[in-house]
């Protein structure tokens, strides 16, 4: 029972945390839709598609852009909960919260559950603006692809817990973004797909190949229309695995990655 009830705390405290800040939902749709609204008429052209009008462009990126913008939402959210995280040891509320009579990886698990939690909300709320804008993919593709976004969220959500066990300071964080995050994104699929990048450098397509992002947005890809992509589920699960191992050593007192000079 204290089990479930440590569960139930820790995730109903950052679903609060996300309800009480609307200003980080709409920072959260702002840049997808940016992408989806704008940018698609030139995805349509540069991946050479024909389609009849007037679903040319929405055909376009449900099919490529889509999913990658909803994999581009989680990883924005991984890293806001990263934030948080490095929030929370500064101003003691981890600490407070490490110090309890419960294993630290069970705690760890919890933040990572409940960064989850959050992560999927804000997908759903732009699937939602997405099918406004005429989104093609199918009603039942919203319930099949809610266990690629646990997964994918699984694999984002422990690299953003790594690296908050690697960053001391807030404000190293931005850099840390720029280093992560934009090459996730943009050395991936979520874009343009993986024959497109091969025909204008082979060596981009093996980076974009090895990439776990990549691999991820595959998997949303798929099951957003209700398909099933072997490999991609078994690399998002075992790097989700290694990663939240990781943060669990990391944010261990005696083998962690966060010691702290003077204590």
């Amino acid at each position: 029972m204290k089990w479930m009830i440590c569960l139930h705390a820790i995730v109903r405290r950052e679903l609060l945390r996300f309800l009480n800040q609307p200003s980080r939902l709409i920072s959260a749709l702002v840049r997808p839709l940016i992408w989806l609204l704008v940018f698609a008429t030139g995805f349509r052209a540069a991946l050479g598609v024909a389609i009849a009008p007037p679903y040319e462009t929405y055909i376009t990126y449900s099919v490529y852009v889509l999913p990658g913008l909803v994999g581009m939402v989680q990883l924005f959210n991984a890293m806001q909960s990263s934030l948080s995280m490095v929030y929370d040891r500064e101003m003691g509320s981890m600490r407070m919260l490490l110090t309890s009579p419960l294993p630290r990886w069970y705690l760890i698990t919890c933040k990572l559950l409940a960064g989850i939690a959050v992560s999927v909300l804000q997908v759903y709320a732009f699937l939602a603006v997405a099918w406004l804008c005429d989104d093609d993919a199918p009603l039942f593709g919203y319930v099949t692809v809610l266990p690629a976004l646990i997964a994918n969220g699984l694999m984002l959500g422990a690299l953003g817990l790594l690296l908050s066990s690697l960053i001391r300071q807030l404000e190293n964080f931005a850099g840390v973004m720029n280093f992560v995050v934009f090459p996730l994104f943009f050395l991936s699929t979520a874009l343009y797909p993986l024959w497109k990048i091969r025909e204008g450098s082979e060596l981009l397509a093996d980076i974009c190949a090895l990439n776990p992002f990549t691999h991820g947005v595959e998997l949303v890809r798929f099951a957003l229309y209700g398909q099933i992509a072997p490999v991609p589920t078994l690399v998002v699960l075992a790097v989700g695995g290694m990663l939240l191992i990781l943060a669990i050593i990391g944010y261990s007192p005696s083998r962690g990655l966060i010691r702290r000079k003077g204590r």
